[in-house]
């Protein structure tokens, strides 16, 4: 009897796990909306929105349920939110996820002090090389949550660091990590950062 029990359990624990995967067919269909901003890929044509084509699919899914909870206020995507169960978010991941981004071009004027932000930090300032949680390569570290960087619009990604650095966004965790760093990032690193991520391949 004990056998069959933890038989059954193990046989639910599957299926539970199974059925909350997200499906990136499914995840396609329910797409329609979020193309009209970030693409029918996930590669936005508009600087202001992110691309989120190969993102990790634990990023989207964190991201997505803060912008529900209002933990991360976004007041594009609100009308759009609600009406997400948790399946539907994880399909919507697991689609995007599995997409290319499409890498754009770096301003050669700001390109060198965007690499040596990127990839050495600022150490004598507490300021962490970029590549220890996002990857050499800005690919993040999908399965802990870190996300991709590389391809990233300019203009998004200095809205980001500038939105983390005046707490105006704050669902980087307890440890604060993006926010300690944005915090000693003045506007000429986050645009030269910006520059070379959105160039980064």
């Amino acid at each position: 009897m004990k056998t069959l029990m933890v038989s059954l359990m193990l046989t639910l624990g599957i299926s539970i796990t199974a059925q909350a995967a997200g499906d990136a067919t499914a995840g396609q269909a329910k797409s329609t909306v979020c193309g009209a901003c970030h693409g029918p890929d996930g590669n936005s044509p508009v600087p202001n929105f992110p691309k989120i084509a190969g993102q990790g699919e634990r990023y989207l899914i964190k991201q997505l349920h803060d912008i529900k909870k209002d933990e991360r206020p976004v007041p594009e995507m609100m009308a759009f939110m609600p009406a997400l169960s948790d399946q539907d978010i994880e399909d919507l991941a697991a689609y995007f996820s599995s997409q290319k981004t499409e890498i754009g071009a770096a301003d050669p004027a700001l390109v060198a002090a965007g690499e040596a932000l990127y990839r050495g930090g600022r150490l004598e300032q507490g300021v962490p090389a970029c590549t220890g949680c996002h990857a050499p390569d800005g690919v993040g570290n999908s399965p802990a949550g870190f996300p991709l960087l590389s391809g990233q619009h300019t203009v998004y990604t200095i809205k980001q660091l500038t939105a983390f650095r005046e707490g105006q966004r704050t669902n980087d965790g307890d440890a604060m990590m993006m926010r300690s760093i944005a915090n000693k990032l003045s506007d000429q690193d986050i645009s030269a950062l910006a520059t070379y991520i959105q160039g980064l391949h």
